[in-house]
């Protein structure tokens, strides 16, 4: 090689290098721009009370929206669950909240038990799982349908939660809500109670499997009662359209061999009609990416119903326009009573 072939090769080479520090500083760049093109915005995300499936997601999901968006923090908050979010959403307490799909119809008209107030300034950004109604008693109670929880103490979640709100739906509508000692527990305490018959029952309104129920059914021999013939039979489902038979499968929990037929309700990730559009947007596009869904899964099987195909089943109330603009663009068709 020539003298004249060297100096031509190297200068070749210096001139390569030079355009490739351009190029990553172009982009290191256009990263900082991207991070500078938004003001730090700081979230609450309403969860729910320890040991509950909304517990579970709101941490996962505030984790992963902080993860993919820098400039935003979002900070999971634990609360009474279903209804304490829909009222702290509707005030702006709290940006982001689970919401039952029923508690969120109701609450919309003004329908909630003792509570007229119309909650009007929350929207819906996707459904999440099917909650099922899990009633948990003794194997050897003799207790065998909910009419034979007359005279029995009975948990049924924490004060406020969607939870408490369904168990007095139900035991209302059966009749037998007076007829029971209801306890507001969480699904911890109300398992703990449960080991060392301080109760003689507790009800969830959850995914299963539930670590409440885990822990019970580790500690004694349970059995869930099959609550869809009571009401399939009382015209239940006819009064509140929102809940859906369902059944659990068979050895979801230790010693319970035969799959148990209940009603769930939807779980449905919900926002403040006042957050900006943008960054609901940014959320369902972070939760919603293919790895924010097997993150999801990974934490919890409950989110194994989370699909785009999925996106808006079990909506009671309109979505926000941030998702609208999601959904259009995953090619889902909204229907006018979704619009907000």
């Amino acid at each position: 090689m020539t003298r004249r072939h060297i100096t031509l090769a190297l200068s070749a080479m210096f001139t390569l290098l030079l355009i490739l520090g351009c190029s990553s500083e172009q982009n290191a760049n256009n990263d900082q721009a991207d991070s500078d093109t938004h003001k730090k915005q700081y979230l609450a995300f309403g969860g729910g009370p320890t040991g509950g499936t909304f517990n579970f997601f709101a941490n996962k999901m505030a984790s992963l929206i902080s993860e993919k968006n820098t400039w935003l923090e979002v900070s999971p908050k634990g609360s009474g669950g279903s209804a304490e979010n829909l009222r702290s959403l509707n005030k702006n307490g709290v940006d982001l909240g689970i919401v039952y799909s029923g508690d969120a119809f109701l609450g919309r008209v003004g329908k909630l038990p003792d509570d007229p107030t119309r909650y009007t300034d929350v929207s819906m950004l996707s459904f999440l799982y099917g909650a099922p109604a899990q009633l948990v008693v003794r194997k050897d109670s003799g207790i065998s349908s909910p009419n034979d929880l007359k005279g029995k103490t009975v948990a049924i979640g924490n004060p406020g939660s969607g939870a408490a709100l369904s168990a007095e739906r139900f035991f209302r509508h059966l009749g037998l809500w007076d007829s029971i000692t209801p306890q507001y527990l969480g699904y911890s305490q109300a398992a703990a109670d449960f080991s060392i018959r301080k109760i003689d029952a507790f009800w969830v309104l959850v995914g299963y499997p539930n670590s409440a129920v885990v822990e019970a059914a580790t500690n004694s021999s349970i059995k869930l009662l099959d609550l869809h013939a009571a009401a399939a039979q009382s015209g239940f489902y006819d009064t509140y359209p929102f809940y859906s038979p369902v059944k659990i499968p068979a050895d979801t929990y230790t010693g319970q061999t035969d799959a148990v037929t209940t009603f769930q309700d939807s779980s449905l990730w919900c926002a403040s009609t006042k957050l900006d559009s943008a960054i609901v947007y940014q959320c369902l596009k972070a939760v919603y990416s293919d790895a924010g869904l097997e993150a999801l899964v990974a934490a919890h099987k409950a989110a194994s119903s989370m699909s785009v195909d999925n996106g808006l089943y079990g909506a009671s109330i309109p979505l926000h326009p941030g998702a609208v603009k999601f959904w259009k663009e995953k090619g889902l068709e909204i229907p006018p009573k979704l619009l907000p």
